[in-house]
């Protein structure tokens, strides 16, 4: 593997480890779970508080 190519790849690691820093719109908890929606669209739940949202 190149030098070149390790790099890349180091950098597509670090972005996928890289938190995403959502937060709650209604209690502003971090606890944020990504989730399927039933038409297949991505929408988000907090575990802390039950609000859902996409």
């Amino acid at each position: 593997m190149s030098a070149s190519s390790s790099e890349e790849a180091d950098d597509l690691l670090a972005a996928a480890q890289a938190p995403a820093h959502l937060s709650c719109p209604s209690c502003g908890s971090g606890h944020v779970a990504q989730v399927l929606g039933d038409n297949g669209g991505v929408s988000y739940v907090c575990t802390a508080c039950g609000h859902s949202w996409s």
